[in-house]
């Protein structure tokens, strides 16, 4: 591995690669048929085979890089807002108003908005609620309103961060636990999760779940806006290909994280208490191309052990230290949807990394099935 400063456009324009996208959205909708394939077409499929050529780039950017350094890695994500803004509901508007779109175009249409607004937006959302700056957080917020997941703020920052690969957290998959199942129980148990995160928050301040600071309330608010600009634009029928994007969307980020953490668990000591997270406990992968796409979230081992690191700056691992994906997040949610074919591909690799990291560990039912208590002192 060598160390280098990110720094200056030609170090972030590969980090740009997203963009293409937002003219492959006007191609599709202006002629119709199936021209929408271009977007998952190029979010999965090229940017999978442009791995295929580059392979992994092992190379660490030095982590003391200041932020100030970073403008141009950093711009990419906060003006994604707007421009995600103007794909969906521009293409709202056109799909309704144009004419020459069938319902099946639509809903094509829709479904690669989907791929751009859960690949791409929720992605920039998350690097951007884990920074300081107001400006930051405020678009992580409109991003995720747009796919109407705001309580993925709170159930990401209070929640996944400190109680990942602990049963707290519903978004570490369970080994042997297929993605369909896995998807079901998260759309059921994050939004509850969520609130409770805020209402123990809010009363260690001493205050209510309905206080004014509760941010469910500036949730509820933009994910409402969100709808109304629709019904504006599109009457109802914008209403509903609004909320099949915003679908699609939250299946690509469960999906992702499905991927992220499948089988992996922090040792549980006794009693509630659980090991400190490690690069251990999330799935790394170093594939050049789609960490470009997706703003280098799959060195997420560094990622959950510095949470605060700008992207640029993530630190990937070997195999001493975090356990290694086939491939990237691309081609992996696509496996992750065959749940047979996953099994045979990621269960081995699990076993493998219990064996190393966890050798003393004779007994992995209790972890398999959720049993362990939860973590002590948990939101």
């Amino acid at each position: 591995m060598s160390d280098s400063s990110p720094t200056g456009l030609p170090a972030a324009a590969p980090f740009w690669m997203s963009v293409v996208m937002l003219p492959l959205v006007a191609l599709a909708a202006i002629k119709g048929g199936l021209w929408w394939l271009l977007l998952p077409g190029y979010a999965w499929y090229l940017t999978t085979a442009i791995d295929g050529v580059l392979g992994l780039n092992t190379d660490n950017p030095d982590p003391d890089t200041s932020a100030d350094r970073l403008f141009w890695h950093r711009a990419v994500t906060i003006i994604w807002f707007p421009l995600q803004l103007a794909a969906i509901f521009g293409s709202i508007w056109y799909a309704q108003h144009g004419g020459h779109l069938s319902g099946l175009e639509k809903l094509g249409l829709f479904f690669g908005i989907g791929v751009l607004s859960g690949t791409i937006g929720i992605v920039y959302a998350h690097e951007l609620l884990h920074q300081k700056s107001p400006l930051e957080r405020w678009m992580g917020d409109l991003l995720l309103a747009s796919v109407l997941y705001s309580h993925f703020r709170t159930e990401h920052l209070l929640v996944h961060h400190s109680w990942v690969a602990t049963p707290r957290d519903a978004v570490s998959a369970r080994y042997g636990e297929g993605f369909y199942r896995f998807f079901a129980r998260v759309l059921r148990e994050s939004p509850a999760s969520a609130w409770r995160a805020e209402k123990r928050r809010l009363a260690r301040a001493g205050r209510g779940p309905l206080d004014p600071r509760n941010p469910f309330w500036r949730y509820g608010a933009l994910q409402l806006a969100m709808i109304v600009l629709a019904l504006i634009l599109g009457g109802w029928i914008g209403v509903a290909l609004f909320v099949f994007q915003a679908f699609i969307a939250v299946w690509q980020l469960e999906l992702t994280n499905y991927v992220e953490h499948y089988g992996l668990t922090r040792e549980h000591l006794g009693e509630g208490r659980y090991e400190h997270i490690r690069p251990r406990h999330s799935w790394n992968a170093s594939h050049t191309a789609s960490n470009w796409l997706l703003i280098n979230l799959q060195r997420h081992s560094d990622h959950h052990y510095k949470p605060d690191r700008r992207f640029p700056l993530l630190q990937t691992y070997g195999d001493d230290d975090a356990p290694q994906l086939p491939l990237g997040y691309p081609a992996m949610t696509f496996v992750a949807m065959v749940p047979p074919w996953w099994r045979k591909r990621m269960n081995p690799r699990v076993r493998a990394w219990r064996q190393k990291f966890y050798p003393q560990i004779r007994d992995w039912a209790p972890y398999d099935n959720g049993d362990l208590p939860m973590p002590r002192n948990a939101l």
